[in-house]
């Protein structure tokens, strides 16, 4: 058995969940983390063997996967986290025995997520990106960007892992596919959307990205330099468009027919709901402000007062 926890956070995943977790036989313990799902998933994580645990989140820091890292008494030495869309392949276990098994190990991963979509297997466009998902148990922690409300997204999705220690490359990807059709695809990048606005405008108008953050460098792993573009890109204008040239023609993209077409064009999209919702945060708050400053001007005394005092 794999010494590693792996941690899969789901909600409403029944049309993914069994794929994820047959494919997890080898890891010595498997926790699923569902949020109120009101489909199957819970029942179908219970059939597989994996311990079935409930999150409900009261907003603030933490959201699902810092809580389960905090809150579950994990015993082997190295963890791993998923999505439930999330999985991983033979290539891929064959890097994690080698890691788990070296003295020379590093103390986080960078795993790289390959992208599908529309059932096709992405090579070209850009996609497929890298984050810390195995590490150490406690050496990592999610950044805390945001305080949001219980009626936020309630897990880290594009928060990161921020690793106490070095980090190393897995190179086999996971599997990154989703079966819940592009309607449900295109709701989640509207709530993405909402979290990415209030993250910048905290940024733009702050000075930092939250209490504790990815250090962007341009030279540092993947995370970092990332951080490091995002910090550039969210200050130049026709950013939508600067990320569809990225994936479109840049990265090749079009060499993936029409569903690399919409995958570039979803993205653009997200990035320009963004920006718009971004615009509308500012206008919000200016008219809170001017409203603020309306109350405290003095009142003018009625015309016809101030002519009888006269008089």
């Amino acid at each position: 058995m794999l010494p590693i926890t792996v941690i899969i956070a789901a909600k409403n995943e029944e049309s993914n969940i069994a794929k994820c977790v047959a494919a997890l036989p080898e890891f010595e313990r498997i926790v699923v983390l569902d949020s109120g799902s009101t489909d199957a998933t819970a029942s179908i994580a219970a059939n597989y063997g994996t311990e079935v645990l409930e999150f409900d989140y009261k907003g603030g820091y933490p959201k699902k996967r810092q809580w389960a890292l905090d809150s579950l008494d994990i015993q082997t030495p190295w963890t791993l986290l998923l999505d439930a869309d999330e999985v991983v392949t033979e290539s891929f276990l064959d890097e994690l025995r080698a890691v788990t098994s070296s003295q020379r190990s590093d103390d986080g991963y960078l795993v790289t997520k390959g992208f599908h979509f529309l059932g096709k297997r992405f090579r070209f466009g850009g996609f497929s990106h890298s984050a810390v998902l195995l590490f150490r148990t406690g050496c990592a922690r999610f950044e805390h960007l945001l305080d949001e409300d219980s009626d936020a997204l309630d897990m880290e999705v594009h928060e990161r892992l921020i690793v106490d220690g070095t980090v190393g490359v897995i190179k086999a990807p996971l599997i990154h596919e989703d079966f819940k059709g592009l309607e449900a695809y295109v709701a989640r990048h509207n709530k993405y959307s909402t979290w990415e606005a209030k993250v910048r405008y905290q940024h733009l108008h702050g000075g930092d990205w939250g209490q504790s953050a990815i250090t962007p460098k341009l030279f540092g792993n993947a995370q970092e330099r990332r951080r490091y573009l995002k910090t550039i890109a969210v200050r130049i204008p026709f950013e939508p468009w600067l990320w569809f040239f990225y994936h479109y023609i840049a990265r090749l993209g079009f060499l993936e027919g029409r569903p690399g077409l919409i995958a570039s064009q979803i993205r653009a999209s997200y990035i320009a709901q963004a920006r718009s919702k971004l615009y509308e945060m500012r206008l919000q708050l200016a008219g809170r402000s001017h409203q603020s400053n309306s109350l405290r001007q003095p009142v003018p005394e009625p015309v016809s007062t101030a002519a009888q005092k006269a008089a």
